[in-house]
């Protein structure tokens, strides 16, 4: 048996139209999975349309994931769609920089919104559906970031909702883990993705030297490197493991 073959298995990726969450999904189709990939805009048919000319299974739902409204209409067109679910991947966020002691309290609930309180209220139904299967069982991955572990600069409320994310994550596995269900979290590092274009060398050459010298990899994270963390966490490999976050960061947190 290949402990990571995905083959038959129903997944949600939010934020799959770019970045972090288009290479997850891509990753797990590439290992057998059916997925529908939510997006803020019409582009996402067009991204999963993509999808379906490479050989993959693809759907696109339309969500705004700030309206909480959106968010329980788009998880059951996606499960119908799907015929069911045996993953999600809460991979959508949003950024806002400013120095803390200005930072906008607009800007905060925005951030909060969007990076934890929608990913709570995805993985309570993810959860709550895995539980009406006749025998109980589900995977879901919350991607937190490295800088839940640490503080960071000129973004308080991303601090807030991925150390947030990180820490809801431990006490669902705490309440069902012994129901089947696998809830882990992700924690990239220094991704070279839209949300992190602050940081770029053409942008910030000063800062984009100083991360880069710190990242024993001595690169930035591709989406690409997030798919075999995730495949992992998707599949019967990781079984055992539960309210544990991973970081994927190049040796970032360990120098």
């Amino acid at each position: 048996m290949n402990l990571f073959d995905l083959t038959g298995k129903k997944a949600i990726v939010t934020g799959g139209t770019r970045g972090l969450g288009h290479g997850m999904a891509e990753g797990l189709m590439e290992a057998g999975a059916e997925v529908v990939i939510f997006g803020s805009s019409a582009k996402v048919k067009d991204v999963a349309a993509d999808f379906c000319a490479k050989g993959f299974s693809c759907h696109g739902v339309q969500c705004n994931l700030a309206a909480p409204e959106e968010r329980p209409r788009a998880f059951k067109e996606a499960v119908e769609l799907l015929g069911g679910l045996d993953i999600i991947v809460n991979a959508a966020g949003i950024q806002r920089r400013a120095s803390s002691e200005q930072f906008s309290m607009e800007d905060w609930k925005d951030v909060i919104e969007v990076n934890l309180t929608a990913v709570f209220e995805l993985t309570q139904l993810a959860a709550q559906e895995y539980l009406k299967k006749e025998v109980p069982y589900g995977k879901i991955i919350n991607i937190s970031s490295m800088i839940a572990y640490f503080g960071g600069q000129t973004i308080p409320a991303y601090a807030a909702s991925k150390g947030g994310v990180a820490q809801f994550s431990k006490t669902f596995c705490n309440d069902l883990a012994s129901k089947g269900i696998n809830i882990n979290c992700i924690a990239p590092g220094y991704m070279a993705t839209e949300m992190n274009t602050a940081l770029t060398k053409e942008n910030n050459p000063e800062r984009y030297a100083q991360i880069t010298a710190r990242i024993p990899a001595q690169r930035w994270g591709t989406p690409d490197d997030m798919k075999g963390a995730c495949v992992f966490l998707a599949s019967r490999a990781s079984d055992y493991i539960n309210g544990c976050t991973i970081p994927v960061d190049g040796g970032y947190l360990v120098k």
